[in-house]
């Protein structure tokens, strides 16, 4: 009788053990891969930039079923003109307008979401723009091309960070993997795309979820935009390890 009485808290210690495992892995797990709404943002930004209308309407209603809110698609549409310009941008906004149209047709009701906070009064946009820019790049930013064309640098700063990542209804790592995967679909801006990998990294994305990003616009997008931002990647993390 002791035996079994023995043998059954041995199996029952065991489960327990076998559940705490399970639940201290959980968190974990969810830090390997984006989550559903977060992969949807990838294609959406990807054919926003290459101007692939079709494949953007799909992404477009994928993402909307995934739970990206109305708002969310239209911030993520908005942010990208200053990444593809504004054509580019104004047609996925127009996609997005007849993507709306047709399932409310359908008799979707897909959630709107919140809008955007006013922006702080105590603030130009200028020094709001810098603040989350020296934040989101980890140090105050400066170099021979912002001397060279200071307008630049007051534009970055005031408008795209300002203006644009000052706005409250879409977090940091959301605008990050809408930059990363429109730069990634995107020819001839790898230092670009180098320096927003490692915005991404600072939001608090992982390495894991990165190449999560990177599988999904290599299976979505293509093997060659895939691969180029695999390559880019790599080079971040050797030169993160580095310093």
């Amino acid at each position: 009788m002791n035996r079994l009485v023995t043998e059954f808290l041995t199996i029952i210690f065991a489960m327990m053990f076998i559940i705490a495992a399970i639940a201290e892995a959980r968190p974990m797990e969810k830090k390997l891969v984006l989550s559903s709404k977060q992969q949807c943002i990838i294609p959406i930004a990807a054919f926003t930039a290459k101007g692939d209308l079709e494949k953007l309407k799909v992404s477009l209603n994928e993402g909307l079923d995934a739970g990206l809110t109305v708002n969310e698609i239209k911030e993520i549409l908005v942010q990208l003109y200053a990444y593809t310009g504004f054509p580019r941008s104004l047609n996925g906004i127009g996609t997005f307008m007849g993507v709306m149209e047709e399932r409310q047709k359908k008799g979707i009701k897909d959630e709107v979401g919140r809008e955007t906070s006013p922006l702080p009064a105590n603030k130009s946009s200028v020094e709001l723009g810098t603040d989350i820019q020296t934040k989101l790049v980890g140090k105050p930013v400066s170099g021979a091309i912002y001397t060279f064309a200071p307008a630049i640098d007051q534009f970055l700063k005031g408008h795209l960070f300002g203006d644009i990542f000052g706005r409250d209804n879409l977090d940091f790592q959301s605008r990050e993997i809408a930059t990363i995967s429109a730069l990634a679909s995107m020819d001839g801006v790898n230092p670009q795309l180098q320096a927003h990998f490692n915005v991404g990294l600072n939001t608090g994305l992982t390495e894991a979820q990165m190449k999560s990003l990177i599988s999904v616009i290599r299976a979505k997008v293509g093997k060659k935009e895939g691969e180029n931002a695999s390559e880019v990647f790599g080079k971040v993390l050797i030169d993160r390890k580095s310093q």
